[in-house]
């Protein structure tokens, strides 16, 4: 039986889930707007305040703490850059940085034939690396894992462009437009690629039980 945590869903999980991408966006919609009407440290402590909030309220329902602490770290990170480099863009620095970071990764997995999205099938879902002796999941797997470079590369050259034009505030409206409506999307072509992988994985563990009963017969 197929864990019904795994694939798309374990990623979004990762990540807080789709309420968590979400909230994700809310500093950033605080950030932008008062950076522009008050200044760096107003924007700061707003940004702070917001995920400060957001920390407390996911805790209080009781959500999966990991996300959500590692959310506000997050905020954190980027509000301390920002106020180290004295520019309101510098709040955007890490991510876009990040973004390159992943795309590297993902991309080079492909190339070394180690899909990340296949491994963290595989893991997630206790099957190990059986799916790399099938070709159809492998695949499915190389194919899912170049849509995330794409996603995490087109984020990395948008944003780094909007870094070096001094466009704050486009940075901001980038940083959501290409956030979770993105991952939603990339997450659900995971989920299309998991089931032909595990149709694919299906297929090549029947295949030699069929063979030994044609032999019987």
């Amino acid at each position: 039986m197929t864990d019904k945590r795994t694939g798309a869903q374990g990623l979004l999980d990762q990540m807080g889930g789709v309420s968590g991408l979400i909230y994700s966006s809310l500093p950033v919609l605080v950030f932008v707007p008062i950076s522009s009407l008050f200044g760096l440290i107003p924007a700061i402590v707003a940004a702070l305040a917001v995920a400060t909030a957001i920390l407390i309220f996911r805790l209080a329902r009781r959500e999966t703490a990991q996300p959500a602490i590692s959310g506000f770290f997050g905020v954190g990170i980027c509000a301390l850059i920002a106020y180290l480099m004295g520019e309101s863009k510098g709040y955007f620095l890490l991510g876009i940085w990040t973004s390159l970071f992943w795309a590297v990764v993902f991309g080079a997995s492909v190339l070394i034939r180690r899909p990340i999205v296949g491994y963290i099938w595989g893991w997630t879902n206790g099957h190990g690396q059986q799916w790399r002796a099938v070709p159809r999941a492998t695949r499915a797997f190389d194919l899912i894992t170049l849509v995330w470079a794409a996603l995490f590369a087109s984020r990395f050259v948008v944003q780094n462009h909007l870094y070096d034009a001094d466009q704050t505030g486009w940075l901001g409206v980038a940083r959501i437009a290409m956030g979770w409506p993105l991952t939603a999307v990339a997450a659900l072509g995971t989920y299309l690629a998991i089931k032909v992988a595990q149709t694919a994985v299906r297929n090549a563990d029947r295949e030699p039980a069929k063979a030994e009963a044609d032999a019987a017969e």
